[in-house]
């Protein structure tokens, strides 16, 4: 993203959420595990993942943030 990255989106999502009262559930994905794991629910991530995970822990989080 030229004028920032995924965590500064995501705090401005947030912050206007907070003025409107919505919520949208989000995922940082990464090329990093620890290191940005902590980064990412700082930031307002409900969780991180992995690009590399196992399609299944996809599967698993999509339908976590989707209420299944």
């Amino acid at each position: 993203m030229p004028n920032g990255d995924g965590y500064s989106l995501i705090r401005q999502i947030r912050a206007l959420e907070a003025g409107q009262g919505g919520h949208i559930p989000a995922v940082a994905i990464t090329a990093y595990l620890d290191e940005d794991r902590e980064k990412a629910l700082k930031a307002g991530y409900e969780t991180h993942l992995h690009k590399l995970a196992h399609p299944t822990t996809w599967i698993e989080m999509v339908a976590q943030l989707a209420g299944y």
